[in-house]
């Protein structure tokens, strides 16, 4: 009988020892928790966020910031089961996988320039978009990104040349260049007219059939943006492209005598393209949190994030507003600002 109680004790003492162990193994996955939030109208490291040079600007009261999810864990600094634990039970916390911001196969180095560069072109859509929406003139041209090793453009076509006509017909940004391209069946011709180096030189180069069975040349092409004077924004090392409607925003208000919040404090998250809308982004939930931390009264966010909303654990106190332009959002700010139609607005349902 001894022997057998010393045995279930033994037994019972290395289960509970490899359970406690099994707690403080590293798991494959990230803790998503909310983050620092940055007013666009304030500094940051002792600077102005946003800085216009060559154009008066001016300084308002209020707030428009933009938020962001602070994540924890990752291939080289994976969490252990107890904290994945831990988060799952926190309200203000989430517990996804680690593909989700670590894809196979790409390394950190790679995914840090990514996010990076999304950050820039997020700064430079959101100049184009406050531009458009006041009306301010600024030069667009398509230019090429990247050539395809193996495609027929390899050897003729560079990176920044700038591409000015397609089949003698002029081209003012990179979607009419996709789409003059585009209209032909795969293997026939197209002539482009291109600039390089102050020189303009033409090409012919055959087409090729895409996996989609639509006719390319094997570039990437992009928008070359030349504005009138300069905006910069300097948010340190936050990467990606969620706070591209609240740069917008920001700029906006740094470039109108009158002031878009009328003194109140706005916090939102959505991404922007030139033309004004506003995309879809990921952890919501983390940002709201953020953003009533910041003592934010208004969070703007895009329409299509809006079922995100739903399980933050900010309270109700956090008015949300769901925004699926540029214009929306200005809308709304006028309405915030004069207190006629707030009632009104939009809200994630």
């Amino acid at each position: 009988m001894l022997r057998r109680a010393v045995t279930l004790i033994v037994a019972a003492v290395l289960l509970i020892g490899l359970a406690v162990g099994g707690m403080y193994l590293p798991v494959p996955y990230l803790i998503a928790s909310p983050g620092i939030t940055v007013d666009t109208l304030g500094e940051q490291d002792g600077e102005s966020v946003i800085q216009v040079e060559g154009h008066e600007s001016y300084e308002h009261e209020g707030g428009l910031s933009m938020v962001t999810v602070q994540y924890s864990g990752g291939p080289s600094a994976r969490m252990d089961l107890f904290s994945a634990l831990s988060a799952w039970l926190s309200p203000s916390q989430a517990v996804l996988p680690e593909e989700v911001l670590y894809p196979p196969g790409r390394s950190m180095d790679e995914i840090a320039e990514t996010q990076s560069l999304q950050m820039d072109d997020s700064q430079e859509l959101a100049t184009a978009a406050a531009f458009n929406q006041l009306g301010i003139d600024y030069e667009v041209s398509a230019v090429v990104v990247s050539v395809n090793d193996g495609m027929p453009a390899q050897g003729t076509l560079k990176a920044e040349d700038r591409i000015t006509h397609v089949d003698g017909e002029p081209v003012a940004d990179k979607e009419e260049v996709v789409a003059d391209v585009g209209d032909r069946q795969p293997g026939e011709p197209v002539e482009l007219t291109i600039v390089r180096d102050g020189q303009t030189r033409e090409f012919t180069i055959e087409t090729t059939q895409s996996e989609e069975g639509g006719p390319i040349i094997g570039v990437m092409v992009g928008n070359d943006m030349r504005f009138p004077f300069e905006v910069d924004i300097s948010v340190g090392d936050i990467g990606g492209p969620s706070a591209g409607m609240m740069f917008a925003l920001g700029i906006m208000d740094h470039l109108s005598e009158e002031g878009l919040t009328g003194g109140h404090r706005i916090a939102g998250t959505g991404t922007i393209d030139a033309d004004g809308d506003v995309g879809g982004v990921s952890g919501v939930e983390q940002k709201m949190v953020s953003a009533q931390r910041a003592d934010a009264e208004y969070f703007f966010v895009a329409a299509e994030s809006c079922s995100q909303t739903f399980d933050s654990a900010a309270t109700g106190e956090l008015k949300v507003i769901s925004i699926e332009k540029l214009s929306d959002a200005t809308a709304a700010l006028a309405a915030i600002r004069t207190g006629e139609g707030v009632a009104d607005l939009p809200r994630c349902e």
